[in-house]
């Protein structure tokens, strides 16, 4: 059946699942009514079940040939993009796009432009914004990986967003100006903001990064009026810091509960204060339930053994040294925080599999059951697809090569780990398949909810050396990995593809090998195309069905942001951002030295194996339409 206004788990239409005015009212409702007109593009996944759908078919397989370069504006910074542009309508009366750029430096960082779109191909600006005071230079050498930005969202007339340095800021939409001004994360302590925000029930909830300077992950809701503090929940420490209750987990006690404060019990010491576990990717939300979903990142230490007091592999993974609450994925009440459930895939993590990427929202039959799920592709390699409601683990199948791991137990949720591949004494080198840049980074996929288990996803084909090494420091906010890392492609002359996957079944139903890295995010929409970019610059339009590449143009830099479209005076409009950076680009934007094999924690190799130094830098966004 098609539904006019997209359908649930795409735009998560409050209509289309029963739900009263009264009952869903808010930034809840205002969101659910632009995410239900195509014309938009309202939040950072389009959408809270961050689909990256759209039903816009104006620019299709037929007329792809005339797509062409309309408008392009830069973004005030050379380093990389990892977001994408908002384009919300009636702004004062206006369609406005609005963008923010990374952070080379703090005199132009996270700079925010918003630009009115009444004439599509000729966009004006209306004002700019760069926070001017009380700024901390100190953020943009803590940064891992890169300077980069992930964008803002939108509601009750504010763009909110997070700076480098620790500041949530609300501007006002019509005029830039401040409505409020919070600071949240602290660089001393190795805390850096990239990740765009979730807007959800009146409240800005939103995490940072800081794993590598042994930061303490946590996330915080903002109250969306004021910027008051409406709930903290932390992801080490107690059970009453990381917000688990006695209904945490219920359905799935194997994975922890309440009771024992898993999160200092399975770390040695006191290591849990710097435990890493930060949420710097995308959130995602289900108005109906109530439940925001994302997931945390590695543990910190790079040099797994001094997180485990026990000698030996086996020991290290029986489940007394787990390191929770990191590599989880949480589902927490909007209201309070509280965790419905929390599952973590990759317990004692021995490899950099930061758990961060996307938790994508679906409804699909799952064994002859109707089921809400999430799924998510993580850095590990494995593609998890879960309950929603409850954690319940419904699938994890491997969609790139994985070789640390033979399977996920699925009784245990555990994975089965191979001695071989598995880094714990220092100064042992292992090979392991993918590398610590993961199958997939934070780039994220895309999914047309009409096939709710079909993913389009870009992936990494990388291996890595790592060698644990000794550890010199247990200080916050200074580079705590211990570890040398090499990381190398998997085969000659392939380090990238982009995967049509299907999470039920486990198979790869297409894929477009790339000399370069694919490090940014796809969209697909009703016209039958599939739109990503490349690291060498190239912006594609690709037949959904077959795979195959329809339209290609060259952009002056690499792209590793997240391409979005929209409809502007009866046009449709698709946008994506260029300019190299991110982990993978840092050697280039930083000017490493690439014949140091280990600099940039292993992406000087990957750099140089790429010929990633060979793309040019700068930050622009880039807006196509159709010619006729």
């Amino acid at each position: 059946m098609k539904m006019k206004f997209g359908v649930l788990a795409g735009t998560i239409v409050a209509v289309m699942m029963g739900i009263s005015g009264q009952a869903m009212a808010g930034s809840d409702a205002e969101q659910l009514a632009r995410m239900a007109d195509p014309d938009q593009w309202p939040a950072p996944g389009r959408d809270f079940a961050l689909t990256r759908h759209s039903t816009l078919a104006d620019i299709n397989t037929k007329n792809i040939g005339k797509l062409q370069m309309s408008w392009l504006q830069g973004t005030n910074a050379l380093r990389g993009h990892e977001g994408q542009p908002l384009i919300i309508k009636d702004v004062g009366g206006k369609t406005m796009l609005f963008m923010v750029s990374g952070c080379p430096a703090m005199s132009n960082c996270n700079v925010v432009q918003a630009l009115d779109l009444t004439d599509p191909d000729n966009p004006k600006g209306v004002w700019n914004y760069v926070k001017k005071t009380d700024r901390d230079e100190s953020a943009v050498p803590r940064a891992c990986c890169d300077t980069v930005h992930r964008g803002g969202s939108f509601a009750d007339g504010k763009f909110v967003y997070g700076t480098l340095d620790g500041f949530v800021i609300a501007l006002d939409g019509q005029t830039g100006k401040e409505v409020w001004v919070v600071k949240y994360a602290l660089p001393e302590k190795g805390e850096t903001i990239t990740p765009a925000p979730v807007i959800a029930d009146d409240k800005v909830i939103i995490g940072f990064g800081g794993d590598e300077f042994a930061a303490r992950g946590r996330v915080t809701a903002f109250n969306l009026k004021d910027g008051s503090i409406a709930w903290t929940c932390h992801s080490t420490g107690s059970d009453k810091d990381v917000c688990l209750t006695a209904d945490t987990n219920k359905a799935n006690p194997q994975f922890g509960q309440a009771g024992s404060d898993l999160g200092i019990k399975t770390f040695p010491g006191e290591d849990w204060k710097i435990g890493g576990g930060a949420a710097w990717g995308w959130m995602s939300y289900d108005p109906e339930l109530k439940i925001v979903y994302y997931s945390t990142g590695n543990p910190g230490l790079w040099s797994p053994a001094y997180r485990c007091p026990d000698k030996t592999h086996e020991e290290c993974n029986n489940g007394d040294f787990d390191n929770k609450w990191s590599m989880t994925i949480f589902g927490r009440k909007v209201d309070t925080g509280e965790a419905v459930f929390a599952y973590q895939m990759t317990p004692f993590d021995q490899w950099d599999y930061d758990g961060v990427n996307e938790n994508i929202l679906t409804d699909m039959d799952v064994d002859g059951k109707k089921r809400k799920v999430l799924s998510h592709f993580d850095r590990n390699g494995f593609a998890y697809v879960l309950d929603r409601t409850d954690g319940t683990l419904l699938r994890a199948n491997k969609y790139v090569t994985v070789d640390w791991a033979e399977k996920i137990d699925m009784k245990t949720g555990r994975p089965v780990k191979v001695r071989e591949h598995s880094p714990l004494e220092r100064g042992r080198n292992v090979e392991a398949c993918p590398s610590a840049m993961g199958g997939k980074d934070q780039q994220p996929g895309a999914v047309d909810p009409k096939e709710p288990n079909i993913f389009y996803m870009p992936t990494n084909n990388w291996c890595m050396e790592l060698e644990p090494q000794e550890r010199t420091h247990t200080n916050q906010g200074t580079v705590y990995v211990f570890a040398n890392v090499y990381m190398y492609p998997e085969k000659q002359g392939t380090t990238g593809k982009i995967k049509k996957f299907d999470v039920l079944t486990g198979k790869t139903l297409w894929e477009i090998p790339d000399q370069y890295p694919n490090w940014g995010g796809t969209v697909v929409t009703d016209g039958g195309l599939m739109f990503y970019g490349s690291l060498g610059g190239d912006f594609r339009a690709v037949d959904r069905n077959s795979g195959k590449i329809m339209w290609s143009r060259k952009l002056g830099s690499g792209i590793i942001g997240n391409p979005v479209t929209y409809k502007v005076g009866g046009k449709q409009y698709v946008g994506v951002y260029s300019g190299i950076g991110g982990w993978i680009g840092v050697p280039v934007t930083a000017g490493l030295d690439l014949n140091d094999k280990f600099g940039a924690i292993g992406a000087t190799a990957m750099t140089k194996a790429a010929n990633l130094d060979k793309i040019p830098q700068g930050g622009e966004l880039n807006v196509f339409r159709v010619y006729e």
